[in-house]
C-alpha cells in the first residue's frame, strides 16, 4: 500500500484511481463494502484503487466539545486498509484551515488534480466539505465538469435484523453498554485496544493473578466497565487467553478517579512492563463488582479465569501456532 499525504503527493501523470472518501474510523463491516466496491470497480476500469481519508477525526477540529471518541488509533486504521489490500491511501492532515476548505475546492484538489480520480464510491449520506456543505449531488456535479463520475451505495445492515445500519456511532454505543459481541459483529472482527504496559501497584501479583495493565485515554473508544474475556496479543507475535478488567478497582481504591484496564494472561509467568500489546474483546463476563476481602475476590478471579478458558475453549497458554 502507497501512503500519499494531503497537498503534497500526488499521482504521476496518466496514472488514475476508483477512490472512496471518509474518516473510516473502526473499518467495519459497512466500510469494506464500500472498498470491496471501489476495488471490483478498479479492476473493470484497470486503475489502482484508493482510500482518501483523514489523520484525525474531523470533529476532533470542529467541534471539540463533543467529538466521539475513535474506535481505531491512526496506526490501526491504516493497517486495516492495507490488510484489505487498498493500492493508495491518500491521508488529509485534518486542521482548520483545511476544514475551511469548500466542497469543490476540496473535489478538484484531492479528486481531480492529486489523485486523478474516474470514479468515486461513497455512501449514501456523504457529506463533505466545509461545513458538510457538498453531498452526493453536489459530488456528481464536480465530477460532470472535472472527469469523474459518482457511485452512492446505500448504507449496509445489521446482521442482526436492528434496523440501524451499521456505523461507527452504532459501534461506540454497543461498546459504552458493554456489548462487545454486537460490536464484533459490525466490525467483521473483535474490538481491540492497544498500549504500553504500565506499572501498577503490583497487588495482583501478591494474590497469584498477576496483570498487563494500561491506562484508559478518553480519546479512545473503550467497553464498559467489567470484566471480559478476550486475547491479549504480545510483540513477539504470541496470542494469550486473558481476562480483563476494565474500571476502577473498588475493592482496592475507593476513590479512584481514573479507569484502567487489567489483563490477566492466563498462565503467563513473565514480565511486561513497557511492552505494547494488543487486547481483543471476546464476551462480556460480569460487572465490575466491589469484594469485601482478598478472599472473596480471589475465589472471583478462579472463576474468571475458568470462564475464559471455557467461553474461548482453550486451556492457560499462548494459542497454538500451525
Amino acid at each position: 500500500m502507497h501512503l500519499l499525504h494531503d497537498l503534497q503527493d500526488r499521482l504521476a501523470d496518466g496514472e488514475s484511481v476508483v477512490c472512496t472518501i471518509g474518516v473510516f474510523d473502526g473499518v467495519h463491516l459497512g466500510h469494506r463494502e464500500v472498498i470491496a466496491t471501489v476495488q471490483r470497480s478498479a479492476a473493470e476500469l484497470g486503475v489502482a484503487s484508493a482510500v482518501v481519508t483523514f489523520d484525525g477525526h474531523p470533529a476532533h477540529v470542529v467541534r471539540p466539545d463533543s467529538a466521539p471518541p475513535l474506535l481505531t488509533t491512526l496506526d490501526q486504521k491504516l493497517e486495516l486498509l492495507e490488510d484489505l489490500g487498498v493500492d493508495y491511501v491518500y491521508l488529509v492532515h485534518f486542521d482548520h484551515q483545511r476544514a475551511r476548505t469548500g466542497a469543490e475546492e476540496f473535489a478538484r484538489q484531492v479528486f481531480a488534480e492529486s489523485l486523478h480520480a474516474r470514479r468515486i464510491v461513497v455512501g449514501e449520506d456523504f457529506h463533505f466539505g466545509r461545513g458538510r456543505e457538498g453531498d452526493v449531488a453536489a459530488l456528481r456535479r464536480f465530477g460532470a465538469a472535472m472527469g469523474f463520475e459518482v457511485v452512492a451505495l446505500p448504507l449496509v445492515p445489521r446482521r442482526d435484523g436492528d434496523p440501524e445500519p451499521v456505523s461507527s456511532t452504532a459501534i461506540r454505543r454497543a461498546l459504552a453498554a458493554g456489548d462487545v459481541e454486537a460490536a464484533a459483529a459490525m466490525l467483521g472482527r473483535w474490538f481491540s485496544v492497544r498500549g504500553r504496559v504500565v506499572e501498577g501497584d503490583r497487588r495482583g501479583r501478591t494474590i497469584g493473578f498477576p496483570t498487563a495493565n494500561l491506562p484508559v485515554p478518553t480519546v479512545m473508544a473503550w467497553p464498559a466497565d467489567g470484566v471480559y474475556a478476550g486475547w491479549c496479543t504480545r510483540t513477539d507475535g504470541s496470542r494469550w487467553p486473558c481476562a480483563v478488567n476494565i474500571g476502577r478497582r473498588p475493592t482496592f481504591h475507593t476513590d479512584a478517579d481514573h479507569r484502567v484496564l487489567e489483563a490477566h494472561l492466563c498462565g503467563f509467568d513473565g514480565d511486561l512492563y513497557g511492552e505494547q500489546i494488543e487486547v481483543a474483546f471476546v464476551a462480556r463476563l460480569r460487572d465490575e463488582k466491589r469484594f469485601d476481602g482478598v478472599d472473596e475476590l480471589v475465589a472471583q478471579l478462579t472463576r474468571d479465569v475458568a470462564a475464559v478458558r471455557e467461553r474461548l475453549g482453550v486451556a492457560a497458554g499462548p494459542e497454538a501456532k500451525n
